[in-house]
């Protein structure tokens, strides 16, 4: 009997890659110049960048519109300004949300000595020329360990603050929640997705260090039902269609602790 959950592998080497020296990034959808028709975005999600900034060196000053732009901090420090007087330094477990909207400038540096990795996604709003807003949320290894923190969310969805800074989840402009775990080895954890979820991503974050060669480090199983199961590494990242299937199983099969970044998506 055929699945009602389909997963598609998206492998690291086959990500979008980039080593500038001062920059070194990966792209899980196209980014900048590049091309590519068969991954140009899924859902609302439209970029996931794993970027590594060196030290004193990063973005420098530049525009945005409409995209809700989420930086999502793994280590190092990120100084983040804006054209909305924000200036702040972002540190391990923090998030920062921007909802670009009718149109902000930012810049975003490494703060301090050393270098800063981070992922930076953008989703695309159900609703056009909002309001620019700006949001930070910090979640601690703790509230991850094992378990799904519920970092992003939609606004108005249960639980989600509007406020600039809170301990619940950021509110994003987008159908789109996302979920962080770090997941200690032979540990298997759940997730039921939501009645209205038509689809899915999960991503493996490269935290053993930058490697643009066939993944390694911390490796995950993710099943669902009808026996279909597929083995992720870090940088890896799997498509996940829904049809009756909602729940998911994520399995650290390794010999090292996992971070795990999971969408959820309508």
């Amino acid at each position: 009997m055929a699945s009602d959950m389909q997963l598609a592998l998206r492998p690291s080497t086959e990500r979008g890659h980039a080593d500038l020296g001062w920059l070194k990034t990966f792209h899980t959808f196209p980014f900048g110049e590049q091309q590519d028709s068969n991954h140009s975005s899924f859902g609302s999600l439209r970029v996931i960048n794993e970027d590594r900034v060196a030290p004193r060196t990063g973005f420098g000053t530049h525009s945005h519109r409409e995209f809700e732009i989420f930086s999502y901090i793994i280590s190092g420090e990120l100084q983040h300004n804006d054209s909305m007087d924000n200036t702040e330094v972002l540190k391990r477990g923090d998030i920062q949300l921007t909802s670009a909207g009718t149109g902000i400038s930012h810049s975003e540096k490494a703060h301090g000595s050393d270098q800063v990795h981070f992922m930076q996604i953008w989703s695309v709003p159900t609703v056009s020329r909002l309001a620019p807003t700006y949001f930070t949320r910090h979640f601690t290894d703790t509230e991850k360990k094992d378990q799904w923190a519920r970092v992003v969310a939609p606004i108005g969805a249960p639980g989600v603050s509007s406020k600039r800074e809170d301990a619940r989840p950021a509110p994003v402009q987008s159908p789109l929640t996302l979920y962080a775990t770090i997941l200690l080895p032979a540990t298997a954890l759940p997730h039921r997705f939501s009645a209205g979820a038509t689809k899915g991503y999960i991503h493996v974050v490269q935290t053993s260090g930058y490697n643009a060669g066939a993944s390694k480090g911390a490796r995950i199983r993710v099943g669902g039902g009808g026996g279909v199961a597929l083995e992720l590494k870090e940088g890896d990242g799997a498509y996940i269609t829904l049809q009756s299937q909602k729940d998911l199983r994520v399995e650290n099969v390794g010999e090292g602790v996992s971070e795990v970044l999971l969408f959820e998506l309508d």
